[in-house]
């Protein structure tokens, strides 16, 4: 009898992972090799940004059927059906299909996971913040971190020869200044002083050496399998550098409600949210904080903490990896190096600014081929190397008979569409005049999304690296190296990180 109920029960089991894995052949979807997927995802060695690529590059189809562990998810590759899953058709597609609580962990309820009404009535309060001119506002301040990058370099090169340098880790400084000065309000200076709290854990985020593997675990299924999560937060087990973030938050609009404090930055807005259920218009006299009682309060401290982590999480990588490789790539092509050297010193003429004063907003929005830089790193590198949606009712794919089921998880892979050579020839060479021949709403070019949900904040972080690069590239020369292809290595949160960083040699421009 034994024996007879271990086979029943191995038989069973096998039939309904037979079931599970077959789901897309018997809805008339081509798939790839559901196994060998589920042994790269269990081995963590890869990103898997790149595995979807990889899916992505395997077929030629429209759709792509593969599973994410036990879970069946399609991966979209034509870029008309990506655009009407994003745009057109986003009713069907509202939702990212990431893990959110609202009621048991506040502390998820941020832009990027919340769905439907929820989603659309934060993103409406939230838009005001990244106005043309808040982000002028906010300018100066972000301007003068970029000074203190400056001021590191200068030290670091200051016998006047060339070095050796791992931008990848300076600029993830230079970009959590950033975000600790703009959305936490610190005063902090990471170059000066590299073993602050805010710089410990930032570390603690990126570095996943310093995080124990069940949250390294939970990290991952926040995008691959959110029902894990609901479980283990359940069981008590919450991200520690989040709750981390949340206390000093906390502590920061504590402090400024209590002494008045009139601060040009993020949080700033974010407080007058809480406050007064509005965001102040755009003159320099509305960034004060109106008081109000706590009973009053539109919102609460944890949805402000989860909010200001995730512009932590998008912003810090936007900034630091998108400047990095665009620097990586300026110094294996010294045809685009000289371009853009002389366009921004031509600029800085200009507009009378020098290479070691402050910049303005209007000089930096002046350089045209420095923004098709950016444009074409974020087409080779983009910071988030896929994009993922929920279908939310039953789809049919335009001009076929393939019905989407409910529920489905949506992978769109932007490493795999970016480097598609049919959709931009010779992906891997860096051509930044590719942008001009064709308009960027032609090309299938989508590195912050499109359509409702495309990143609110893409154009803070453009700003942010445009201003490292400026800096960089008008007080510094980039020694010229060999072309070689960066290697990603793993990463718990499916950003694109180069293994062993990014090295490049620097010396002062005389």
């Amino acid at each position: 009898m034994i024996t007879i109920f271990t086979l029943a029960i191995i038989a069973l089991t096998y039939l309904i992972f037979k079931r599970n894995f077959s789901q897309w052949q018997r809805l008339g979807f081509p798939t790839d090799e559901p196994f060998k997927t589920l042994v790269r995802l269990v081995r963590m060695d890869q990103p898997f940004g790149l595995i979807m690529a990889d899916i992505y590059a395997s077929c030629r189809e429209k759709v792509i059927g593969t599973y994410i562990f036990f879970k069946p998810v399609l991966i979209v590759k034509d870029v008309q059906l990506v655009r009407q899953i994003l745009k057109s058709d986003f009713a069907c597609f509202h939702s990212r299909g990431i893990y959110v609580d609202e009621k048991n962990d506040p502390l998820s309820a941020n832009l990027a996971s919340l769905k439907g009404m929820s989603w659309r009535t934060l993103r409406t309060k939230l838009r005001p913040c990244f106005t043309s001119e808040k982000l002028k506002a906010m300018f100066e301040t972000i301007d003068g971190v970029g000074d203190g990058l400056i001021n590191y370099l200068e030290f670091q090169l200051g016998d006047g020869n060339s070095h050796s340098l791992e931008i990848k880790n300076l600029l993830t400084t230079y970009a959590t200044d950033i975000i600790g000065t703009v959305i936490y309000g610190l005063d902090i200076d990471s170059f000066k002083n590299p073993h602050n709290e805010f710089r410990d854990l930032s570390d603690r985020i990126f570095n996943t050496k310093n995080s124990s593997m069940l949250i390294k675990f939970r990290r991952l299924m926040v995008f691959l399998y959110p029902p894990i999560v609901t479980h283990l937060n359940r069981l008590g087990l919450q991200d520690p550098v989040l709750c981390r973030l949340r206390d000093i938050i906390k502590k920061r609009i504590k402090l400024r409600e209590k002494k008045g404090v009139v601060r040009k930055d993020l949080l700033q807005l974010l407080i007058q949210l809480r406050n007064t259920l509005k965001i102040a218009g755009d003159n320099d006299t509305d960034w004060a904080i109106e008081p109000t009682t706590h009973n009053l309060k539109s919102m609460s401290i944890d949805v402000i903490a989860a909010n200001a982590f995730l512009f932590y999480i998008a912003g810090s990588e936007t900034t630091s990896a998108t400047t990095a490789f665009t620097l990586y790539e300026l110094a294996m092509n010294p045809r685009v190096l000289l371009n853009v050297q002389r366009e921004i010193d031509r600029i800085l003429q200009k507009h009378g600014l020098k290479p070691k004063g402050p910049l303005t907003y209007e000089a930096i929005q002046d350089m045209k081929y420095l923004d098709l830089c950016v444009k074409e790193t974020t087409r080779k590198y983009p910071a988030l190397p896929f994009l993922t949606r929920e279908c939310t009712q039953n789809y049919r794919i335009p001009q076929s008979d393939l019905i989407i089921p409910k529920g489905t998880p949506i992978y769109i892979s932007l490493l795999g569409m970016h480097r598609d050579p049919e959709l931009f020839p010779h992906p891997l060479d860096y051509e930044p005049e590719r942008f001009i021949v064709t308009s960027g709403n032609d090309l299938p070019y989508m590195p912050f999304g499109e359509g409702p949900r495309q990143c609110i904040a893409q154009h803070m972080g453009v700003m942010n690296v445009k201003i490292a690069l400026v800096k960089i590239l008008a007080n510094f020369n980039i020694k010229e190296m060999k072309r070689k292809e960066v290697e990603f290595a793993f990463h718990t949160a499916s950003v694109l990180v180069p293994k062993n960083g990014l090295r490049i040699k620097l010396s002062k421009r005389i």
